[in-house]
């Protein structure tokens, strides 16, 4: 996981279009700057960062299963529950699976966890719309390939 760069997502595990479904690795790193704000002699992983780690986990999902024709801005957070506190140097697990895809919305239901204790979850919903620039989608399937997404779902059909 690179906070400073907002690359949450360390490797998708598991990505199945016909299921709905996504699950991924996020290391968080034993260090970083975040953590000397948050909190100084106790530092936490941001909550926000936790969401955004689960967003990140269900809008990988949603431009694979569109083949990288279409990409996924988050649009809404609903329900979210913070569940567990997460400290430098552990690891977690996002999944998240679809609920409704149409009209140019996508929502998923998603959750983080640590070894099988609850750290997080929420309803999110994602505005999904085709890549405003060929260097946007050409980055982002670079970091897919990083992240082992299957090379049949990076590519239109």
């Amino acid at each position: 996981m690179q906070l400073e760069r907002f690359q949450m997502v360390d490797r998708i595990t598991m990505l199945d279009p016909a299921a709905g479904s996504v699950r991924a690795e996020c290391a968080v790193p034993a260090e970083s700057p975040v953590f000397e704000g948050h909190f100084p002699g106790y530092p936490l992983l941001p909550g926000v960062l936790m969401i955004e780690a689960m967003a990140q986990t269900g809008g990988w999902f949603l431009i694979a299963a569109q083949r990288f024709t279409r990409m996924a801005l988050l649009a809404q957070v609903r329900q979210a529950k913070l569940r567990g506190m997460v400290r430098p140097g552990e690891r977690m697990t996002a999944e998240a699976r679809l609920l409704h895809d149409g009209s140019g919305y996508a929502v998923m239901a998603a959750r983080l966890e640590n070894d099988g204790r609850a750290l997080a979850e929420a309803e999110l919903t994602y505005r999904v719309i085709p890549f405003p620039t060929a260097t946007l989608k050409d980055a982002l399937i670079a970091a897919a390939r990083r992240a082992a997404i299957p090379e049949t779902l990076l590519h239109a059909a």
